[in-house]
């Protein structure tokens, strides 16, 4: 049986998917730091972490073709999207800031955007992560 075409499309340029999203996650945080001047928190600077080494990571292995990364990248889109998870959990679940790390500088459970009530930045990264994640899960095998 044939694989679906947009699959087989996905399965074939994950790594150049994946290196997408995580330029469109960086270059967004960056514009959010450096032109609208919202200041990061203490789990902001511990997702950018997890994501703008993936800039160049992907780059590299989507230029070579090199699958071999995924293995190497899994583990950063894990940690990177639970830590986006935790800060949205601490953005709007009261009461869960009393647990945060963030006690100097910017709190963590400051919303700067905040639309349709549920769409912040942590959870953007999130859902960069998970975009991350999946492209990579799929890419691990060439489309035949």
């Amino acid at each position: 049986m044939s694989e679906q075409p947009v699959r087989s499309v996905i399965r074939e340029y994950a790594l150049y998917l994946a290196w997408l999203v995580s330029v469109v996650a960086t270059v967004g945080s960056l514009y959010l730091s450096e032109v609208m001047l919202f200041e990061p928190c203490r789990l902001c600077w511990f997702q950018r972490i997890f994501m703008y080494p993936q800039v160049i990571l992907l780059g590299i292995a989507a230029y070579r073709s090199d699958r071999n990364i995924i293995r190497y990248l899994l583990p950063l889109n894990i940690v990177g999207g639970c830590i986006s998870l935790f800060h949205y959990a601490d953005q709007k679940i009261p009461g869960f800031s009393k647990i945060a790390p963030c006690r100097v500088g910017v709190p963590c459970n400051v919303d700067y955007l905040d639309w349709f009530g549920f769409i912040t930045i942590p959870l953007m990264a999130l859902v960069a992560f998970i975009l991350i994640t999946v492209f990579l899960m799929l890419g691990r095998e060439r489309a035949e």
